[in-house]
């Protein structure tokens, strides 16, 4: 017994779940970030540390939006790529996190690949990005 009558609408509405479920992540993350633009440069957060929360607080609820309507869809996954690979270095390289445990980054790799599936395999049928 099959959920779906065709498996095309299985498939596109499960990158529609994939779609939602990145972007609701970066847009969460994203609006977290408004804080600061009220911040100062600090000895815990350095000028270009505070700069790159500042842009990051910008470009991913934006992104996360573009995911979300299926818009650009290729485009804002690459952003969340180089956005996941910069995340995985800080917590493994600097903050020395492991992949699993308090502060790791597994849940990092996991946005990293399903931003690589969508950036592979695009939005799905009932993206904006088909009506282009």
């Amino acid at each position: 017994m099959h959920l779906f009558a065709d498996s095309q609408s299985a498939v596109a509405i499960a990158f529609v779940v994939l779609r939602v479920a990145v972007a609701t992540s970066f847009l969460v993350h994203g609006v977290q970030k408004w804080a600061m633009w009220k911040r100062q440069p600090s000895e815990q957060l350095p000028a270009p540390m505070l700069s790159i929360l500042r842009f990051l607080s910008i470009v991913e609820p934006l992104g996360g939006l573009a995911l979300i309507s299926g818009f650009l869809t290729q485009w804002a996954a690459a952003g969340f790529i180089i956005i996941m690979l910069g995340a995985i270095q800080l917590k493994s390289l600097k903050l020395h996190k492991k992949f699993t445990g308090d502060g790791g980054w597994e849940l990092d790799y996991l946005l990293l690949a399903v931003a690589l599936s969508l950036v592979l395999l695009g939005g799905g049928r009932l993206a904006l990005d088909s009506l282009l």
